[in-house]
């Protein structure tokens, strides 16, 4: 019993030691002249997060915030010995209103401050061949028989009987974006699973590109039936171009992690 009060003991003593030894550390970096003008600095290069904008049961993602990482920045500085603002490491900071905590709200759309648009195809075809040789990006709807781990596309659960089997299969090849879009009879196994929960802004169908041309904007995720054509399709990249947005993966445009520094 008597080595064992030692043992606990000592192992307090690490501890304080390890932490008083870890703050001695800090108070000398902070002492630092090259830590105080990042200290001073990181005020003009934090970022403020963005919420996300809920109405009804819909909601459209957020944007984290950066805030200078002021240690790891010290870190990457200090060959060179001085402030550089390209070598200033941020943390992400979550929105107070994100996504992350309302997974139980429909996405109808990407965050309308970024230039960016998002596909999802119904099946592979001319269209998805198309779409591969151009190294276009887009999501694809898979069940148990169509999926593989090796697809060129973002492959998305689009089973419900088969839900969780295919689930399996996503996490063990660590495919699995857990993005369900919303189909008949899927809404209920997917609030279950935690699944971001999509609705397509736009539908393009074999005759309605017309319709559909000027609704195309910033965050819009455009589901591509299977009968449209190639012609059609084309002339949808045409116009995306035209706007200056870029194609991205489902899970890019829901994503509220910032790129911009």
């Amino acid at each position: 019993m008597k080595k064992y009060y030692q043992f606990i003991g000592l192992a307090i003593i690490m501890v304080f030691s390890f932490y008083y030894t870890e703050q001695i550390s800090l108070i000398v970096l902070n002492k630092n002249p090259l830590m105080i003008t990042i200290n001073e600095e990181a005020n003009n290069y934090n970022i403020t997060s963005v919420n996300a904008l809920i109405e009804g049961d819909y909601i459209m993602p957020g944007i984290n915030g950066l805030e200078v990482n002021a240690r790891e920045s010290f870190y990457k500085m200090q060959e060179i010995d001085v402030f550089n603002k390209y070598f200033l490491v941020f943390n992400q900071v979550k929105p107070n209103i994100s996504l992350e905590d309302n997974k139980n709200k429909i996405i109808k759309m990407g965050n309308k401050n970024l230039n960016k648009v998002s596909f999802i195809l119904e099946k592979e075809n001319d269209l998805s061949n198309y779409l591969k040789n151009n190294n276009i990006k887009a999501s694809l709807l898979v069940d148990i028989d169509s999926y593989k781990k090796d697809s060129y596309f973002e492959v998305i659960n689009n089973e419900v009987n088969g839900f969780k089997a295919l689930e399996n299969n996503l996490n063990l090849n660590k495919n699995n974006k857990h993005i369900c879009v919303l189909n008949n009879g899927n809404k209920d196994i997917c609030l279950k699973n935690k699944n971001y929960l999509i609705e397509p802004t736009i539908i393009l169908n074999a005759n309605n590109f017309i319709d559909i041309k000027n609704k195309i904007d910033k965050g819009s995720i455009i589901l591509i039936k299977e009968n449209v054509s190639l012609t059609y399709l084309k002339m949808l990249i045409k116009e995306i171009n035209y706007k200056g947005l870029d194609i991205v993966y489902l899970s890019e445009i829901i994503s509220e992690k910032n790129d911009s520094y």
